[in-house]
């Protein structure tokens, strides 16, 4: 266990320390936040129901999710097979299955991290939340799940670091800018926002979206929908997972 922890903290370090991280996981979510607070601020959005700042907090709390799914994890695991890290780790006393869970909770750190400098300008601007927020909280790990288990079906599959950029590089952007993560969904058209409802972090903004203003009619199916997509993803990763 402390072996695990020392590696733990030097992968943690590692991302707290690389610009890509401060400047989409961290920084990004809190510019975009201040920016549509001072332009909507408590104006309604649409017919969701909630005013711009409501869902400009829950959209962005999934923005550090999706940057660490997508730039993180595939990027570390497929970098260190590319080099033969893992290949040379495999044969060692220190198990693969220990960077890979160091790199998943460090992951999982940074997305927190995020949502929580939000939080605090979120509430500093006055907004507070209807809903339960013990199942905002279980939702958006939901989510999180969902979303790293992408992650790490890419870094299964993918050979080489060429080819694990182009695939992150379809899925993280559209996913960024079309899921309602960044850009309000209720400004798109209509048939945009019905591509949003089929991606998968779509489904857990609209669900967290639902929590947040206290309504939990049709959260079940989305939740389904979620956990479902982690099991496939987890599964198919594990079968597709090469050490080199």
């Amino acid at each position: 266990m402390k072996r695990f922890f020392t590696m733990y903290k030097i992968e943690q370090k590692i991302f707290f320390r690389s610009p890509d991280v401060i400047v989409f996981c961290i920084l990004m979510p809190l510019v975009v936040f201040a920016l549509i607070t001072m332009i909507a601020g408590n104006k309604a959005a649409a017919d969701s129901g909630l005013t711009f700042v409501q869902g400009a907090f829950v959209s962005l709390s999934t923005v550090g999710i999706c940057c660490s799914a997508f730039m993180s994890i595939p990027i570390t695991i497929v970098d260190l097979r590319d080099c033969g890290i893992l290949r040379r780790m495999y044969c060692s006393p220190c198990s693969p299955i220990r960077i890979l869970a160091c790199d998943i909770i460090s992951s999982g750190m940074v997305a927190a991290f995020s949502t929580v400098l939000l939080t605090i300008a979120a509430v500093i601007v006055g907004y507070r939340m209807s809903g339960n927020v013990l199942v905002f909280i279980i939702v958006w790990l939901l989510t999180m799940l969902s979303m790293f288990s992408i992650g790490l079906l890419v870094a299964g599959v993918c050979r080489t670091t060429k080819s694990m950029n182009i695939i992150t590089s379809v899925l993280y952007f559209p996913m960024l800018l079309f899921s309602g993560a960044t850009i309000p969904a209720e400004v798109f058209p209509t048939p945009v926002r019905a591509i949003i409802k089929w991606m998968p972090l779509g489904v857990g903004i609209e669900t967290l979206k639902k929590i947040s203003s206290g309504t939990y009619e049709g959260v079940f199916l989305p939740v389904i929908v979620l956990t479902v997509i982690a099991a496939i993803c987890i599964l198919i990763s594990v079968k597709t997972f090469r050490w080199e």
